[in-house]
């Protein structure tokens, strides 16, 4: 199966992480993000990769090239215009000719992507979309599915009075090239927006992938502090250089509480 990356993030809240990089590319746990996201799709036998990117794109060529030093082959894409999520996954739609995966490059994850596909395969679905529980679910897209995991209702960040829902849309999707008749080429058309209520209003086959595992996306200062403590924390399953000691893990936990105690 070949995997299409989104790797186009400006990051504007993480700056001045993000001042002179992509989002993509923030430090976490001494290297880029995207470096963890590469390393999830090789582990469930991902090989081709296609990069969408978008702001300052040399940064991520520069790093990762071919792939070959990172046992993947890696092409590169840019639209000359913004074309939104769906629209930027349908200018790379000439070279997918069977079911693919699309990831952010500035999550972290260690969902078992091999689990969703087979869901995927099992319902014979047009879309699937991976979904995670989460405590606060205001700043994402809120999706909810029958028994039968058939996407009924979503809605992208609601409001506290909005909320019918704790799982939301990890913006991880599997999809089948069929998906690409619906999206307009060449013009900006968002995946949660546009082409979901769209092939909800037609009845398509759409599900929803309930997914356990680790999922967090750098949107902010906060969560950038919270992932890494909740890698040293063994939270998450990433490979990290280095080992930990004693003297860390009591130096670390000091952190946390003198962290805790200036929140109250």
């Amino acid at each position: 199966m070949q995997a299409v990356i989104m790797a186009g993030g400006f990051g504007a809240r993480l700056r001045p992480i993000t001042c002179n990089i992509p989002k993509p590319m923030a430090s976490v746990a001494n290297k880029p993000i995207l470096c963890h996201t590469i390393n999830l799709l090789k582990k469930h036998k991902f090989s081709k990769l296609t990069m969408m990117l978008y702001y300052q794109p040399e940064v991520i060529t520069d790093y990762f090239g071919s792939g070959k030093k990172s046992g993947v082959d890696i092409k590169y894409l840019r639209p000359e215009l913004d074309l939104g999520t769906a629209g930027s996954v349908r200018f790379a739609g000439e070279n997918i000719k069977s079911t693919f995966l699309v990831i952010s490059g500035d999550a972290l994850t260690d969902i078992d992507l091999s689990k969703a596909i087979e869901f995927h395969k099992k319902k014979k679905a047009l879309a699937t979309i991976v979904l995670t529980r989460v405590n606060n679910p205001l700043q994402f897209g809120v999706v909810i599915a029958n028994a039968n995991g058939k996407i009924e209702r979503f809605l992208e960040k609601p409001s506290w009075g909005e909320v019918f829902s704790d799982t939301i849309n990890t913006g991880i999707y599997i999809l089948e090239p069929k998906i690409f008749k619906y999206i307009p080429k060449d013009d900006f058309f968002d995946f949660s927006k546009d082409l979901y209520p769209l092939l909800l209003k037609k009845n398509k086959a759409i599900y929803g992938y309930i997914a356990d595992g680790y999922w967090k996306d750098i949107g902010n200062h906060d969560e950038y502090r919270t992932l890494h403590y909740d890698i040293l924390d063994g939270k998450v399953n990433v490979d990290i250089d280095g080992k930990k000691n004693k003297s860390w893990q009591q130096n670390h936990n000091s952190r946390k509480k003198c962290i805790f105690r200036e929140k109250r």
